[in-house]
């Protein structure tokens, strides 16, 4: 056991209290706030406080569970998570082994930053950019269709096009930005060993398969089981600013049903309800994650 005289933690003990205004903000904003979710098991009112409000167990739960929309919201939510994981996960991985493969280092350089700067545009802009492109009256992408004799299509305002363009902007907008991570490990990777795989022969292709691949194996596991716990949330601000009456049967999922039950409708209990549900299920899902990742690949974050 190590241990440290009177001198060594006197010389430690301005590093840690470096570390004191970090746990300061970790308690103020997320432990203290933690005595509101009783809010789930009350029926609150502003009059009453917190702690006044009536206290009346499962009842928020019973109404939230019984309700179609929360269902449907719920639905919604996996489906469209899991189609961003599945579609957008390995093209992150595969573009980042693209961009590796790139020998000219100020096009690499340049690629890099075009396939970053998206990430760093609001979604509120990127939206706004959407609506007038696929605009039903003087849309380019609509007036094209018309100058080729097809009729317009109400791109924003159609269920059955809702998930291709929640998609393919995710995919623009994050893409770039997921590739950094990776990028890194290869960076890291020992060139000795590509030069190895030159001499014995090795092509680009073999390379990439049995080095590269095989070396930021743990990164994306690691990436795996952080990105599994967000199946529970789409992403409001992009969700929010692109849903509307026409598509909100396939466009509304739990982050805006919370926000239009608790803002819209005031209904504060019953959301905190589902907040705490919701929070429950991602610390199970981020659970199986980690035993799955460490079981197949044997890498985990704890």
């Amino acid at each position: 056991m190590v241990r440290y005289s009177a001198a060594k933690w006197k010389g430690l003990l301005p590093l840690y209290l470096f570390i004191v205004p970090g746990l300061v903000l970790v308690i103020l904003f997320n432990y203290i706030p933690m005595l509101g979710l009783q809010m789930a098991f009350r029926d609150y009112s502003f009059s009453e406080g917190i702690w006044g409000s009536t206290w009346v167990g499962l009842r928020n739960f019973n109404e939230f569970t019984a309700s179609t929309d929360f269902w449907r919201a719920l639905g919604n939510t996996f489906l469209l998570t899991g189609l961003r994981l599945a579609c957008i996960f390995p093209t992150t991985i595969l573009f980042a082994l693209l961009i590796n493969e790139i020998r000219a280092k100020s096009f690499k350089r340049l690629v890099q930053s075009m396939s970053y700067l998206p990430h760093f545009i609001s979604w509120i802009v990127v939206v706004g950019f959407l609506d007038a492109f696929l605009s039903l009256d003087g849309g380019g992408a609509n007036s094209l269709l018309r100058s080729l004799g097809f009729e317009a299509i109400p791109f924003m305002g159609s269920e059955s096009w809702f998930r291709p363009i929640f998609l393919l902007s995710s995919m623009w907008k994050e893409i770039g930005w997921g590739t950094i991570l990776y990028l890194a490990a290869i960076s890291s990777i020992n060139p000795v060993i590509y030069e190895a795989a030159v001499i014995d022969g090795a092509g680009r292709f073999a390379q990439m398969r049995y080095i590269t691949i095989p070396s930021i194996l743990p990164i994306i596991f690691i990436v795996f089981i952080l990105t599994i716990p967000s199946l529970l949330s789409v992403g409001i601000d992009q969700i929010y600013a692109m849903i509307n009456p026409a598509n909100i049967g396939v466009a509304e999922v739990i982050d805006t049903y919370v926000l239009r039950l608790g803002i819209g409708q005031a209904q504060y209990s019953m959301t905190t309800a589902i907040g705490l549900v919701m929070s429950l299920m991602t610390t199970i899902l981020l659970i199986l994650s980690n035993m799955i990742s460490k079981r197949i690949g044997g890498e985990g974050i704890w």
